[in-house]
């Protein structure tokens, strides 16, 4: 099985032509990419180009074709109108950050309920060439737009996985299920990885980001099932928002369940967000998993939790992602 998205190679650019006028011009702008020895096929009622051409071809779009009528795509996503090309081409200072992997691993710590270290999230940062950090919805925005995903995910968990080796704690590493087209074949250099290393699998905790966006349990469960098999383990966020019965809860199996920030800061004096808190953690409970709360900022809000039965915690009040990883709560 190959995959064109594991590599970050020159984008190909689906135009889709609609209408009279602008079919009738394809032969013409076939002939003319040809003269320019730009790299073009011909496909029924599309044509595939290089991102290298596509300047070229939005300039005389414009001129002389009917753009409403002109449609893209990359990497078979949806077709969408030539007008958001732009965001695309904008964006790909992201195959640079990813050809330089110009990334660098922070760990947060995550304590038990005596404030005792018990694992370390890891979360990614990016660089731009002048040393400047990139804001991680700016990265994850672009990658998304320009067909990147498989990439920057595949980028962050091997880089996590290293720095696993430094942490020799229980390690929580971020994934997202919409970019693995296969777990056997995309999640493989992560199993070797973490032999080459020597790290029990049991180290890990890998952790469904972006819950609320997953539409296809079934291949979620797939990974899922992959990484158990591994002996990895795994765990959830936002439950809630991407699952919704307790049945599917219980099918997945979880190993950590995480509560969300929205519903832990302030829910020492919050009603309602104290009987979501409660909700989550029997819901926890009745499926085995490990309840953890996260973005804790104020004491109130750590002895509340602690008090009605939380396991397990994270957030400023216990330290801020860090470069070097925290050892001990002061």
């Amino acid at each position: 099985m190959s995959c064109k998205n594991c590599v970050v190679s020159e984008l190909q650019f689906d135009i889709l032509l609609e209408g009279k006028n602008n079919l009738a011009m394809m032969d013409m702008i076939v002939d003319h990419f040809n003269r320019r020895n730009l790299t073009i096929t011909k496909k029924e009622q599309y044509v595939t180009i290089q991102e290298s051409g596509v300047r070229e071809f939005l300039d005389f779009s414009r001129d002389y074709m009917e753009p409403e009528q002109i449609y893209f795509r990359i990497d078979e996503m949806d077709w969408k109108t030539i007008a958001d090309i732009e965001t695309v081409l904008e964006m790909q200072w992201i195959d640079d950050v990813i050809h330089r992997n110009a990334i660098a691993s922070y760990s947060q710590p995550i304590v038990n309920n005596k404030k005792e270290i018990y694992a370390y999230e890891v979360l990614s940062r990016f660089t731009r060439e002048d040393g400047t950090l990139i804001f991680p919805n700016e990265i994850f925005t672009a990658a998304k737009s320009r067909g990147r995903l498989y990439a920057l995910d595949r980028l962050c968990r091997m880089a996590a996985v290293k720095y696993a080796a430094v942490l020799k704690k229980k390690t929580f590493i971020n994934f997202i299920p919409t970019s693995i087209y296969s777990p056997e074949y995309c999640l493989q250099s992560t199993v070797k990885l973490a032999k080459l290393l020597q790290i029990d699998p049991n180290q890990f905790v890998f952790e469904v980001v972006e819950s609320e966006q997953v539409d296809d349990i079934e291949h979620l469960k797939s990974i899922l099932n992959y990484y158990n098999e591994k002996g990895f383990q795994y765990a959830l966020d936002d439950v809630g928002e991407g699952y919704n019965t307790l049945e599917m809860l219980a099918d997945m199996k979880p190993h950590y369940m995480k509560l969300d920030m929205k519903y832990v800061q302030g829910v020492k004096n919050d009603l309602e967000k104290q009987l979501t808190a409660k909700q989550f953690l029997k819901t926890a409970l009745e499926i085995g998993a490990t309840p953890l709360a996260e973005g804790i900022e104020t004491e109130e809000d750590f002895e509340w939790l602690k008090q009605i039965g939380y396991e397990l915690f994270q957030g400023y009040l216990f330290g801020k992602p860090s470069l070097e990883p925290q050892r001990s709560i002061r």
